[in-house]
């Protein structure tokens, strides 16, 4: 319904000229204005209006709207946008994320040492940033091998920022096919540019931004399309942040990988042993357990990706879980437990993905 009335009244607007918009509001509210002026203050009446009567449940006239919307166009212009930004959060799935999440990701994982530098530090010490003429990033792209935790970071950072969290998945951009990706990539954007204090991920970005070199007609619209969606993104004065992660940034388009559309492009790989007995510790530390042997672990897990570990201690617990209902007895997660699950965990990383993320940090890296 209110998309509706919306609808209508930028018809309505679009059917008048500036004089008839300043002789309009003149004969509602008495008040004289440049035809130019009206011309552009009309739709806002209109759509205070609108906003009124969502408030007060009823149809409040346009005598009433245009009067108060005059007298408070400053305050009445923030209340649409507050009202506008909660449908569009609604409607695009926006999340809380807890701020607990950036304390699973190891203080010596290099790129969260990266993320606390140049993006966390600068939206969050904003006086200190201007002092010094820094701009906060407000583009970024995590590559990585798969599970290697890109998604996470991106979590992470907006519960740290205590920021929404929205996900653009490209299956929700192919509900009308694949034709009509690239139009509704624009009108998701052109969304999320109204929003404040938003962190917008797109996972498997290689899907919408892969190289034109040899992509079909279609696939290079919807790359033209977010090339020109991300400078527009960057040029508003919104607090948004635009995450994407991909785990084949040889497939993006190179046009997207040069400075000035994205601010940093991270490298997301495996973790040392440090990063892997902060991440092992936080699972164990939800088990029922009995004498465990993490250095051990540690070893064990050196080509596990956070995402292996994540298995690995969910099909501990149920493990755990069933023994104790087979055997009525307390059952704790020991070292023979892992013994017996470990080997049914394939690890994600090989020797041969690794020597490659490694080209690859060469390659594309910028922070």
């Amino acid at each position: 319904m209110a998309e509706d009335l919306l609808s209508m009244n930028k018809d309505l607007t679009e059917a008048l000229s500036p004089e008839l918009c300043a002789s309009r509001i003149f004969e509602i509210s008495g008040t004289k204005f440049d035809p130019d002026a009206a011309a552009d203050l009309w739709p806002r009446i209109l759509k205070h209006k609108w906003l009124m009567s969502e408030k007060l449940r009823r149809d409040v006239g346009l005598r009433v709207a245009c009067i108060d919307f005059l007298e408070n166009i400053e305050q009445a212009n923030e209340e649409y946008m507050a009202y506008k930004r909660r449908d569009i959060l609604n409607e695009m799935g926006a999340q809380t994320i807890r701020k607990e999440i950036w304390d699973t990701i190891s203080d010596s994982q290099p790129p969260k040492q990266l993320v606390q530098r140049k993006i966390i530090l600068p939206l969050t010490e904003r006086d200190l940033s201007k002092k010094h003429g820094v701009v906060p990033p407000k583009t970024i792209i995590f590559f990585g091998p798969p599970g290697t935790g890109k998604t996470h970071f991106a979590k992470a950072i907006a519960g740290i920022l205590s920021w929404w969290f929205i996900e653009i998945a490209p299956s929700m951009l192919m509900v009308d096919g694949t034709e009509r990706v690239g139009a509704n990539l624009h009108v998701m954007m052109e969304k999320a540019r109204n929003l404040e204090e938003a962190v917008i991920f797109i996972d498997e970005f290689e899907e919408l931004a892969g190289s034109r070199d040899e992509a079909n007609r279609v696939d290079k619209s919807i790359t033209n399309e977010f090339l020109k969606q991300v400078p527009l993104l960057k040029n508003q004065g919104s607090n948004i942040l635009l995450i994407c992660a991909t785990n084949y940034i040889r497939h993006l388009d190179t046009a997207l990988l040069r400075p000035g559309r994205f601010d940093c492009i991270i490298p997301v790989g495996g973790l040392n042993e440090d990063e892997r007995k902060t991440i092992l510790g936080h699972y164990l530390s939800k088990l029922h357990t009995g004498e465990i042997d993490l250095e051990r672990i540690i070893k064990m897990t050196s080509q596990f990706t956070p995402a292996d570990m994540e298995y690995l201690f969910q099909q501990v617990a149920q493990f755990a879980f069933e023994k104790e209902l087979a055997t009525k007895r307390d059952y704790r997660v020991t070292m023979e437990t892992i013994f017996e699950i470990m080997p049914k965990i394939r690890p994600s990383l090989t020797d041969e993905i690794i020597t490659e993320f490694e080209k690859d940090k060469i390659t594309y890296s910028r922070v």
